[in-house]
């Protein structure tokens, strides 16, 4: 049967750094210390039979002295028996002493028969337990003449949930729209490579220009405004490639002052009259795109018959580059390759970090967050859960257990073994980090000692709170291993404060075993933290593998 006791913190003292080979030690010998504890405490019950959901008077009596301090259970500590109502206490005063009375309703709402468990009462810092009570929960007849009766409906299976579309798609469509931008960057870039390679030189590019532009009609259609622009482009292009590299970006002013500052400075023997003749033909193409003046007949053929001849008398007092400047030329374009091939990687790796991100995104949305932190992060209990397992006797009476990590001897101090009186000590351990930790131990006690385990379980309670365990909450139940052999179980959680004093927020789980045979005592201790997503898993393996070597009377 099931019992769930939350114990106030009481003032637990300041502790020492223990290991938790030390916990089992002095939990240990508390529980053989704890046999011949004195009582001060009774209980009772006002009916051992009731009907379904009737209430059932469980009375707690403490007889203590004026200073002491008494804490009564609180919450749910009557499983499997509900609490529905916790009386106010009754004190009265004999024989210079407070007789405390405190009364609980519990009720069950299932037929049967039930065990209400040992209730734990704290004296001064000191644990004494009640005693169980049995009950019985008996049906309410119903009388089926009148009450009409139904059959069980069949099970329906439940399909699972059709798959989200749209969710899908948020995560969906930002991944299209990536790739497609780098199959249009690596497209783009492609086809501008294909284009530099098929690029003519300056001087043949803008003849070839003028020879599409003959061929255009642009002037027989009577489309002048097209015809100069295209004519006014050829020669800036030209003059952008061969002469200054800001004449595309200028306009027609601009780019004559730039032209005369060139002849000015020496870098390029202009004739006046050339200048003359290009800043004309730039005007008139002007006032033709902007102020749609109609140029005379034939003066489009001039001015495009200008422009050739100022190609060629440009072409002409271009210098020949020297060998120096066309090493500088290369080293330059050295460095523009390089400098490219750079930004490439970049923008491919962050492409691909884009894209891992965005996959990680999904990967978390579909299978969790804690599925992402178990790829990236270290998981102590995923480690253990997912390795190798050995399954291994440990101690006498010999415990069988199956464990992720062989367990470790651990010495014992020979004053202990002493003080409870064993002709055998044995404690095995396994943790890492306080993360995860795995104690088995065995006792084997001398003459015909009786082995109280609910005293044992209180005993390594009792300790851990302690070593600084607070707010602990337990639960305590039969336990029988797949052979059929019976012991106790307590398992539950508790905060754990450190030796600064500061409480850790994610509280700690446990599960205690324990088995008393003739003259020996087997305990088995799982203690791990509580976010641990695996813990549970680790733990329920171990204690679902655990078997017993029965000794002989």
């Amino acid at each position: 049967m099931i019992s769930d006791l939350r114990i106030k913190n009481y003032g637990i003292k300041k502790r020492d750094n223990c290991s938790l080979s030390a916990w089992l030690f002095c939990a240990l010998f508390v529980v053989f210390c704890s046999f011949s504890s004195f009582a001060q405490v009774s209980s009772s019950i006002d009916s051992t039979q009731i009907r379904i959901g009737e209430e059932i008077k469980y009375s707690i009596v403490v007889e203590a002295d004026t200073t002491d301090l008494v804490v009564f259970p609180e919450g749910q500590s009557f499983l499997p028996l509900e609490v529905i109502e916790s009386y106010k206490v009754d004190t009265t005063f004999e024989n210079a002493k407070f007789r405390l009375l405190k009364k609980y309703g519990v009720t069950q709402f299932d037929s049967g028969k039930y065990t209400i468990p040992s209730q734990r009462i704290i004296i001064n810092d000191k644990a004494f337990l009640t005693d169980s009570i049995k009950v019985e929960v008996a049906d309410v007849v119903v009388d089926t003449t009148k009450q009409k009766m139904f059959t069980i409906k069949p099970a329906i299976d439940v399909k699972n949930p059709p798959f989200d579309f749209l969710k899908a798609l948020y995560w969906i469509l930002p991944i299209l729209l990536i790739i497609a931008g780098i199959i249009y960057f690596l497209f783009r870039r492609k086809k501008r490579k294909e284009e530099r390679e098929k690029e003519l030189p300056p001087y043949e590019e803008a003849l070839v220009a003028l020879q599409e532009l003959d061929n255009s009609h642009l002037l027989e259609e009577h489309r002048s405004k097209e015809y100069y622009s295209t004519l006014t482009e050829i020669i800036k292009r030209y003059l952008d490639r061969e002469v200054d590299d800001k004449a595309l970006e200028s306009t027609s002013n601009e780019l004559i002052e730039r032209l005369e500052l060139h002849r000015d400075s020496g870098n390029f023997d202009f004739d006046s009259e050339t200048i003359s003749k290009l800043d004309k033909i730039f005007k008139r193409a002007d006032l033709i795109k902007f102020a749609k003046m109609k140029e005379q007949e034939g003066q489009a053929s001039v001015d495009r018959s200008t422009i050739e001849e100022i190609l060629n008398e440009t072409k002409e007092i271009i210098p020949e580059l020297t060998e120096e400047e066309l090493l500088e030329n290369e080293q330059y374009l050295e460095q523009l390759r390089k400098k490219r091939t750079k930004k490439r990687w970049l923008i491919g790796a962050a492409s691909v970090f884009t894209l891992g991100i965005i996959s990680i995104g999904i990967y978390g949305t579909l299978k969790g967050v804690d599925a992402v932190k178990d790829i990236f992060l270290s998981n102590v209990t995923k480690e253990l859960s997912e390795g190798r397992w050995i399954k291994s006797e440990y101690g006498n009476p010999a415990i069988i257990i199956e464990t992720p990590e062989v367990l470790v001897r651990q010495e014992v101090d020979p004053k202990l073994i002493e003080s409870v009186q064993a002709s055998d000590f044995s404690i095995f351990s396994y943790g890492d980090r306080n993360i995860f930790n795995i104690l088995v131990s065995t006792v084997k006690v001398q003459g015909d000692q009786e082995i109280n385990l609910d005293a044992a379980i209180e005993g390594a309670l009792s300790n851990i709170e302690k070593q600084g365990a607070t707010n602990l909450v337990v639960k305590t139940e039969e336990f029988k291993t797949e052979k059929g052999i019976t012991g106790k179980k307590a398992h539950g959680e508790f905060n754990l404060i450190t030796p600064s004093g500061e409480t850790l927020p994610i509280p700690h789980k446990y599960e205690l075993l324990l088995f008393a045979q003739q003259g020996g005592l087997q305990q088995i201790l799982v203690l791990y933290k509580g976010n641990e997503k695996y813990g549970d898993d680790v733990k329920k393996r171990i204690m679902d593998s655990v078997e017993l070597v029965i000794t002989e009377k």
